[in-house]
């Protein structure tokens, strides 16, 4: 479902297709880093950067080393939003602000909230593989090589079913779209 983010405004005339796809594209070809968003015991957001996989459904797969306190966090509340941002799109111009003029163009940003779930240990491994073989398809070959003995005892993994995604910056000026996911 599509959510009215321009409420009074003329509607967009890109599809929400097109918008997804092309939010789809930044992900895999242009984000890179994402910012990652847990709660600590006191409830405050806590926010670190980390490498998210995000697949054709809108779910993403993190691979984890088991010490770090946000695999605690995850246990206690599972809801989490990750975030990635980039230059703004060489077509976007903000030529009708809302409250302020700045003169400068919108960044390109994805906000995905949703809710962690750990992965057995064969779905572990069966990511890590995964994303192991597109680094070095694409020679990124810099990380240690793990067996799969290391992988489960070192790493583990996370798998965010998403509830809603929002993206802003792929259109004109500070236009935005967000649509919920449905559980698969």
């Amino acid at each position: 479902m599509l959510l009215d983010n321009q409420r009074g405004e003329a509607s967009s005339p890109l599809s929400i297709d097109t918008i997804k796809r092309s939010v789809m594209d930044f992900l895999r070809e242009d984000a890179g880093f994402a910012q990652l968003i847990t709660l600590n015991t006191e409830g405050y957001p806590v926010g670190r950067t980390v490498v998210a996989s995000i697949n054709e459904d809108w779910t993403v797969d993190l691979v984890q080393r088991s010490v770090h306190a946000r695999i605690g966090q995850w246990r206690r509340d599972p809801r989490t939003e990750i975030i990635w941002s980039g230059s703004p799109h060489r077509s976007n111009r903000n030529l009708r602000p809302h409250v302020f003029d700045w003169c400068v163009q919108i960044p390109r940003v994805v906000f995905l909230r949703g809710e962690a779930e750990f992965m057995t240990d064969r779905e572990l491994v069966t990511s890590f593989n995964a994303q192991c073989a597109a680094n070095l398809a694409a020679g990124r070959d810099l990380a240690p090589m793990r067996d799969r003995s290391d992988i489960t005892s070192e790493l583990i993994g996370v798998h965010i079913r998403p509830v809603q995604v929002r993206a802003e910056g792929f259109g004109m000026g500070a236009e935005s779209w967000t649509w919920r996911c449905e559980r698969s």
